[in-house]
């Protein structure tokens, strides 16, 4: 963050300086535990906790000072405070304020499944030409992207922001921050659906929100093999991606190379690109062509676009691929789950060169009326799949056994929780194995895969 004096934040947040002095602001902060000195100090209030209640240990901290809607009986001397009606009101309004100061390319990403890995892939892309500013781990939401965005210094020349959503409203809220001159839909799917009215047509209502705030001559980049996203017309210059007849960044040659990753030729109307991605999965030639479309409308040159194809790394529980013991293999897919990235995870393990592949499946949330019949058809796919062995955990999983048992895959188990499954899972896990971990992330299955790499013999 730029150094900004304390009246300026006054200024950008809309509030009332209780007490000031001539400081400035260096980071902002909304955990009380991780102040630095020169932090600004901005306590959120949530249903079961307020962070006013740590203003004086965050000031004592080393914060300058602190935002509040809350003030308490006494100010600390030599400690700023400045009030406002609501604090993430506050965040919002600072973060939108200081974007304001920074002219150049801001990607915004938004879609139902592959938004971390679409962010990934074209910062990876940008940054073989740009110095890039990308959201970190899941700060993609109404607390992360402000934090994201206050990170801007004048040495960046780019940034890719992801922002996720689970509400109407909720897209638009952030795009009024980021403010981008290019917006990416990954796709439309189930994700969240009991929430957006119950259908895709929601779902992409709720996502078309990102281009409201495209700014004037920006660039729209979309899944040109998806056919909702095919029915948008904009009055944006807008490219597709993909396969299909109607794609400007053409994918052809796909070749799956199982965990070693895939391989592609995509074309544009400037050049043809022969792509090679270091992660499996078919559904990564979309990542890939959306950040060729982007590198080419700034500028990049070819070879920085494929070498930034070809440094992209997974983050997180996302596919990662855990070499064990005994040549066995976990597919560390947990990070989150909805019907498009389940059934990908299920492709991917049944192409995997391996003696036994093992599916374990737990929940996938917030599919309203969709879960029963989405849960069983996981089921019938992963036999239809050839999977060796399913273990499926939680309520919703019952009715992924059922579709799996009924589908003709005999060695199917169920478990209402993971403590229960995790023996089984062990015994199922032999020499030669590759196990898939997928869930909704409440089902907190990075713990099953903690269990098996402490186990790692």
């Amino acid at each position: 963050m730029i150094p900004t004096s304390l009246y300026d934040v006054c200024k950008a947040v809309h509030g009332e300086m209780l007490q000031g002095a001539a400081v400035t602001v260096t980071t902002l902060c909304t955990d009380s535990r991780h102040v630095e000195p020169g932090s600004l100090f901005v306590p959120l209030v949530g249903e079961r906790f307020d962070g006013h209640d740590y203003l004086d240990k965050a000031l004592e901290a080393g914060a300058v000072g602190c935002v509040l809607s809350r003030a308490p009986k006494e100010l600390l001397p030599g400690k700023c405070y400045i009030r406002v009606a609501d604090t993430l009101q506050a965040l919002k309004d600072l973060a939108s304020w200081y974007r304001g100061k920074f002219a150049l390319p801001v990607v915004q990403i938004t879609g139902s499944v592959g938004k971390t890995t679409t962010k990934e892939i074209i910062a990876s892309v940008l940054s073989q030409h740009f110095n890039v500013l990308k959201t970190e781990a899941n700060f993609n939401n109404e607390i992360g992207t402000p934090q994201t965005l206050l990170g801007l210094t004048p040495a960046h020349q780019a940034a890719v922001i992801e922002t996720g959503m689970n509400h109407f409203g909720e897209i638009r809220y952030l795009g009024e921050m980021v403010r981008p001159t290019i917006a990416v839909i990954s796709n439309i799917g189930d994700a969240h659906i009991e929430n957006l009215g119950g259908t895709r047509q929601g779902t992409l209502q709720a996502k078309s929100e990102i281009f409201e705030n495209l700014q004037k001559e920006g660039l729209v980049v979309l899944n040109g093999d998806d056919a909702l996203l095919n029915t948008l017309k904009l009055p944006f210059e807008t490219v597709r991606c993909g396969e299909g007849k109607n794609c400007g960044f053409r994918v052809s040659d796909v070749r799956d190379h199982g965990m070693d990753g895939i391989t592609a030729r995509i074309t544009s109307t400037q050049d043809v690109y022969d792509v090679i991605i270091p992660a499996p999965g078919t559904h990564m030639v979309y990542p890939a062509a959306m950040a060729i479309a982007i590198g080419e409308k700034l500028g990049l040159r070819k070879d920085e676009m494929l070498r930034g194809i070809r440094a992209y790394v997974p983050t997180g529980s996302r596919m990662h691929s855990i070499i064990m013991s005994e040549n066995r293999r976990i597919l560390d897919d947990c990070y989150n789950a909805n019907p498009q990235s389940m059934g990908a995870a299920l492709e991917i393990l049944s192409k995997t060169d391996c003696a036994k592949k093992i599916a374990v499946l737990g929940d996938m949330g917030e599919l309203g009326d969709l879960a029963q019949t989405a849960h069983y058809e996981m089921g019938r796919r992963a036999a239809a799949l050839g999977i060796d062995c399913v273990i499926a955990i939680g309520e919703k999983a019952k009715h992924l056994a059922e579709g799996s048992r009924e589908s003709g895959l005999t060695d199917t188990r169920w478990f209402s929780s993971r403590e229960e499954a995790l023996p089984t899972i062990r015994d199922a896990f032999t020499a030669g194995s590759a196990v898939l971990i997928k869930a909704s992330h409440a089902m907190e299955f990075g713990k099953i895969v903690q269990a098996l790499e402490e186990k790692n013999d």
